[in-house]
């Protein structure tokens, strides 16, 4: 792999987020980060790399309808102006959900796809994205290979008691389960919580990923004991967008007693709901957080409770906590959010160095706390990128 550069890319349905890694050894080391948001209008291109940050707006594309497949092709022509298409051991892609039966990173073929495309209807904000990245780079470049690393994998641990619902039987067998989200995230903060205090990682830990989309995952030894995302990405916490955890008897309620198709629920608890349904105002904390609107405030404040009962529930999952996570865009630049939340969380023995919060350092907790806080930024790209590493070492020793 000498030489060689591995591909990552994450596409979302607003964003696409790209990054190079030099192949070298067991750790892929990325040297460049390219990522394009902004869609369907116009785009905002951004390159980092060791000489610093650019960024500048590009026109939009002529056809929002095909906004996506624009951004792609400009995200390549990109790619490849910083690595010979010859150079590119492999592409790795984010992809929502895997699924029963994908728990580990694998190179895309045919069958792959036709079990990922099957799965669309439990993430079709992020899975139809995700997918026809992978079609459109397969076009493109045939003879490399196309690596896709699950959401849900981290999460294959999960015990039987937090994996299934209170359902028939055979709906279980039959793949209705939890399967929980944003695992790529979790599994980059457990191996970075094992590097800054093994002991921690050994021991029970709460990591919040809180970001437009939101989920909180329990811990022991760095595996996935509990989750608050369920078979969709629907369930658990308020998000941006998205509801959270819902009375399923209202789901009910609005197609048998209101009259609203299964598309129009869908679209609603999508696109409409959480803090944007709450608010009326933003599906954005920050603009939350800045606004003067009593419904703003009321979001920020049944976000923020919401985000404590939950912790508190995982800590019961987990028999105690000895550590917190703060993760995702939120639990990285909101010093404001992680402050509310751990306030209520006296009394599991969480206490915030208010000083180091406000500047954003790595341990957030006072000396005295029996539970530790930290704020580690989250890099789903470097997970990426080692799954493909690994994908593509163990075809080339014949053991893949």
């Amino acid at each position: 792999m000498t030489g060689r550069t591995i591909v990552t890319l994450n596409a979302g349905s607003s964003s696409l987020r790209c990054a190079l890694f030099d192949a070298e050894g067991d750790s892929p080391a990325a040297r460049l980060r390219l990522s394009l948001r902004g869609l369907p209008g116009a785009m905002i291109f951004e390159r980092r790399g060791p000489q610093g940050t650019e960024e500048r707006e590009l026109a939009p594309p002529d056809d929002p309808e095909t906004a996506q497949e624009a951004a792609r092709a400009e995200l390549v022509e990109r790619i490849l102006q910083e690595v010979a298409p010859g150079r590119i051991a492999a592409f790795a892609h984010r992809v929502v959900h895997g699924g029963q039966t994908h728990q580990a990173p694998v190179r895309v073929t045919d069958r792959v796809m036709t079990d990922l495309e099957a799965l669309t209807p439990l993430a079709p904000g992020h899975q139809a994205h995700n997918l026809a990245a992978i079609r459109g780079l397969q076009g493109r470049f045939p003879a490399t290979p196309q690596v896709a690393c699950f959401d849900t994998a981290f999460h294959a641990s999960l015990p039987p008691n937090d994996r299934i619902f209170a359902l028939p039987r055979e709906l279980i067998e039959d793949g209705i389960r939890r399967y929980g989200f944003h695992g790529l995230s979790f599994e980059h903060v457990a191996g970075a919580l094992a590097g800054i205090a093994p002991e921690l990682a050994r021991a029970r830990v709460i990591v919040a990923h809180l970001g437009h989309g939101v989920s909180l995952c329990a811990m022991k030894g760095g595996r996935s004991v509990a989750t608050t995302m369920g078979m969709t990405a629907l369930d658990g916490l308020p998000m941006g967008r998205r509801c959270g955890a819902l009375d399923p008897g209202i789901v009910l309620h609005l197609i048998e007693d209101k009259g609203m198709a299964p598309r129009e629920v869908r679209e609603m608890l999508y696109e409409k709901s959480g803090l944007l349904g709450l608010s009326g105002i933003s599906s954005e904390m920050d603009a939350l957080l800045q606004s003067d609107a009593e419904e703003a405030r009321m979001a920020v404040d049944f976000f923020v409770y919401r985000c404590q009962r939950e912790i508190g529930s995982l800590a019961a999952a987990l028999g105690g906590i000895d550590a917190l996570v703060f993760t995702g865009g939120m639990g990285e630049h909101a010093p404001q959010i992680r402050g509310r939340v751990s306030e209520g969380l006296g009394w599991l023995g969480i206490a915030l160095d208010h000083a180091a919060n406000r500047a954003g350092e790595r341990r957030l907790s006072t000396e005295s706390a029996r539970v530790s806080v930290f704020m580690i930024p989250t890099d789903e790209e470097s997970v990426l990128a080692r799954g493909a590493l690994r994908v593509v070492t163990a075809q080339a020793d014949g053991s893949g």
